[in-house]
């Protein structure tokens, strides 16, 4: 453990010029959320004779954004580490809230994404959106859902962020009831906190909404999609890809927070 063990945002940079909007995404979050930010790199082994140089280079990006923010708490951290084991290294050895990462390389982080307990921000490297005050969030049957809209609850509390909540539309008596505990738990929450939010009666059943959510999404000023990942990876997964890999690209330059749903998420310490 850290010896302060102060929440991080930590970003994944790949020390290139990409890095910028990633960065400045993490900037954007540590500030909402008061969070110290920590930029990342994990080289490949074969690779560690250049660590001076990869030492340089985040030093480089810590001075320009102390320069800039001055007041923000930067740190930096060379792992040399399997990607499986990464999201446990970061969140319970460096404390590690939120991870950013570039939404151009999911195939590289989607196992970073199934082994998280703490939700990845998916960023395109040329979005200019990060504002992150309008949020739309699918709400299906699952109870993880609660996870997600706690995650929404904390933009509403901390960036007066307003949140549009699609309700998947099931049939069935059991998946109705599933359903209505999930949307009236999240309407207590948002009341709770006083967060502006409407709920919008889709026309998807559980396992198209998030799809039906990403075009509401698309069509409206939201900046920030709240998304509940796969609770299984099935066969058919495998062969055709998880639909979050699907709307992450669909998105374009939205940006995308998913939440794991296979996995107890580490809350926000405010």
């Amino acid at each position: 453990m850290t010896a302060t063990k102060e929440q991080k945002i930590v970003v994944f940079t790949e020390l290139v010029s990409e890095d910028n909007s990633l960065i400045l995404n993490g900037i954007k979050v540590a500030s909402i959320f008061k969070k110290e930010l920590c930029l990342v790199y994990n080289y490949s082994k074969k690779n560690k004779n250049n660590y001076s140089l990869f030492k340089e280079k985040l030093k480089q990006y810590t001075s320009t954004i102390k320069n800039e923010v001055p007041h923000l708490t930067v740190s930096t951290l060379l792992l040399s580490e399997n990607h499986v084991d990464l999201p446990d290294i970061l969140a319970d050895d460096y404390e590690a809230i939120v991870l950013v990462v570039n939404s151009l390389r999911f195939k590289q982080y989607s196992k970073l994404l199934s082994e998280s307990s703490v939700p990845l921000l998916f960023v395109r490297p040329d979005s200019k959106i990060m504002d992150f005050n309008q949020l739309v969030q699918p709400v299906d049957l699952r109870k993880e859902n609660s996870d997600s809209s706690l995650w929404c609850s904390y933009f509403g509390r901390f960036n007066a962020a307003e949140i549009v909540v699609v309700a998947a539309n099931d049939k069935g008596k059991y998946n109705r009831n599933e359903l209505l505990k999930n949307i009236e738990l999240s309407r207590k929450l948002y009341r709770k906190f006083k967060i502006k939010h409407k709920i919008y009666k889709g026309t998807k059943s559980s396992f198209r909404n998030s799809f039906e959510a990403l075009d509401l999404a698309l069509a409206s000023d939201c900046n920030l999609l709240v998304l509940l990942g796969s609770s299984a990876v099935t066969p058919l997964d495998l062969l055709i890809g998880l639909p979050e890999r699907k709307i992450i690209q669909r998105a374009g330059n939205l940006p995308v927070l998913v939440i794991n749903a296979r996995k107890d998420n580490y809350i926000l310490c405010d």
